[in-house]
């Protein structure tokens, strides 16, 4: 398994926008996130430690504007805060190793799927398509990955 780290050079690589949304807890606009509409088969790990965050086949359309799933691929890999602010009570998801801020997690996602809503910033993540995950030193997630 890889070891997942928080690295000044992975930082010092990011645009001002995912720099903004991973480190200062920003939020990208609605509906302008470049994974929105994002199909394809794969994994989505966090744009700064690589650890492995979310699957294609857990992804759904919230219709909310931002990318939106159902579970993380594994618990370990998400921290959820209590977040208090823009007077409102939330619950905010971080990754554990990186560190960074993904956007926030919801009880109003598919029933049939637990319920929950993770809806998440495109600028936190970066995308590993299937065909490459092997490549890429994620085979361990392949059987969360459809067809």
């Amino acid at each position: 398994m890889p070891k997942y780290t928080k690295s000044n050079n992975a930082i010092a690589a990011l645009t001002s926008e995912q720099y903004r949304v991973t480190q200062e807890s920003g939020t990208e606009r609605p509906w302008t996130g470049e994974l929105l509409e994002n199909t394809a088969p794969g994994i989505y790990v966090d744009i700064v430690s690589g650890e492995p965050l979310f699957a294609s086949a857990d992804k759904f359309d919230a219709g909310c504007g931002w990318p939106s799933f159902s579970k993380p691929i594994e618990s370990t890999h998400i921290n959820e805060l209590t977040d208090a602010t823009h007077g409102m009570v939330r619950t905010e998801v971080r990754s554990t190793h990186g560190d960074s801020h993904l956007g926030h997690v919801f009880t109003d996602g598919p029933a049939e799927k637990g319920g929950l809503r993770y809806c998440i910033n495109s600028a936190s993540l970066k995308f590993i398509h299937r065909d490459n995950m092997v490549a890429e030193g994620y085979e361990a997630y392949l059987e969360q990955v459809e067809g």
